[in-house]
């Protein structure tokens, strides 16, 4: 009988993944996967969080035909899963809910989390202000600077943004922190990490919490006779793909595609392609053995994309695992594809893609005419391109945006919004 490769084995999916870290995290990681196990045997948790899934995060999210963009690729029917409709804008959010409700359950009053494009933070932001809990989000001090519309956010929430300075000043850095505070703070703590990575338990609860997005598609797809040829999804650490990719991981189809950040080229610290590329190795980091984007002496390479959510060094052990199997399939995506999807979307569909799901839509977009016509591609749209502003207008409409940001700079240098804020009670 075949192995069922959709949850690990004592932490491990295959070689990957495992438990990798001082001793002073063990027993918080123990008591997690004790909780995570009773949670998910307990009917009360589980009505709870279906109930918070419909009417706070809006599920289920729509499963969209999209008939213009079939007809100009060719090929394929084209599908789209709005994960960008879920309330804060992202699928982040299913899993934020799901481990801030289980920390609920364990009595843990502080919340912490890492945040690279910002939607992981800004849901676990909106999840904590919902629930209750006390919240410190950990963000690179690079990502903090071109995701300022997700910070601004968070903060409104309630959360402390905590900039994190050290190394890259990316997502790999706000780990580390996240991973430190953590470990100084177990009893009244809770770690909720954001991608189906890290020491296990986290892999599987992960998938666990963002699966209902492929039981979704896979429901959706079948009450409507859809026969799906591909799916497609982004991957930096993988949350989106693997709950997208779940229930059909022991199928033999439909093709499972994961889509890398390929940057501006495939040379060291031009892209983010553990799968694709060629610096790419198996290691241990941050708690748990995956392939990771590595030199000689097993220390992170420097990365770089156009989008914040994909820019790691390292993909989660299970993705790692199903693709050295051949079960999923892996592409780069080079920054100028990506946005000339996020174009392509917008302007034939009116659905306006973030910079990490427009990967997936470049993805697709190139393998359209590969998959029959009477089969559909369905791609997860993980996140809105709302965030993105300050990344797409420098690039879609530059001396536009420099006007704006000229005019906004003598604004507020003028002093009568700062005014009008202070006498509103906000801070200058």
């Amino acid at each position: 009988m075949e192995q069922n490769t959709s949850h690990s084995d004592n932490g491990f999916f295959d070689k990957f993944g495992g438990k990798y870290v001082a001793e002073v995290l063990r027993r918080p990681l123990d008591e997690l996967e004790i909780a995570f196990t009773d949670a998910m045997k307990d009917n009360d948790f589980l009505e709870e969080l279906d109930l918070i899934r419909r009417d706070y995060i809006g599920r289920e999210t729509p499963l969209y035909f999209a008939p213009t963009a079939t007809k100009l690729l060719g090929g394929a029917q084209i599908y789209i899963k709005l994960e960008g409709l879920a309330n804060t804008g992202a699928h982040k959010i299913n899993n934020a809910i799901g481990q801030c409700l289980l920390a609920k359950r364990m009595g843990k009053k502080r919340i912490i989390a890492e945040t690279g494009a910002g939607q992981h933070g800004l849901a676990t932001a909106a999840a904590c202000a919902k629930l209750g809990l006390d919240c410190t989000i950990y963000m690179g001090e690079v990502d903090v600077r071109r995701q300022q519309p997700n910070v601004a956010a968070m903060e409104l929430y309630g959360a402390r943004v905590h900039p994190v300075t050290s190394g890259s000043r990316t997502l790999k850095d706000a780990v580390n922190e996240a991973m430190r505070d953590w470990a100084a703070n177990p009893d009244t703590t809770h770690y909720v990490l954001g991608s189906a990575l890290g020491p296990a338990p986290f892999p599987d609860i992960v998938r666990e919490f963002q699966s209902v997005i492929g039981r979704e598609v896979k429901r959706q797809a079948a009450e409507r006779g859809i026969k799906i040829g591909a799916m497609v999804a982004c991957v930096g650490g993988g949350s989106n793909s693997i709950g997208f990719f779940e229930p059909f991981i022991n199928e033999k189809k439909p093709r499972l595609i994961g889509a890398e950040a390929g940057g501006i080229g495939p040379n060291v610290g031009e892209n983010a392609s553990r799968m694709t590329g060629n610096a790419a190795r198996d290691g241990i980091m941050q708690g748990y053995k995956s392939r990771f984007l590595l030199d000689e002496d097993g220390q992170a390479l420097p990365t770089r994309s156009i989008s914040a959510g994909l820019d790691y060094c390292g993909i989660g052990p299970q993705l790692a695992a199903l693709g050295k199997k051949g079960r999923v399939e892996f592409t780069s995506v080079l920054d100028r594809d990506a946005l000339d999807a996020v174009k392509f979307f917008a302007r034939n569909e009116g659905i306006l893609f973030a910079l990490e799901s427009a990967h997936a839509g470049a993805a697709a977009i190139k393998i359209a005419r590969e998959i029959p016509s009477d089969q559909a591609i369905i791609i997860n749209m993980s996140g809105r391109g709302d965030k993105d502003v300050f990344i797409t207008s420098p690039v879609f409409r530059p001396n536009e945006w420099l006007d704006f940001l000229h005019a906004e700079i003598e604004r507020l240098e003028g002093g009568t919004d700062i005014h009008e804020a202070k006498i509103m009670g906000g801070k200058k």
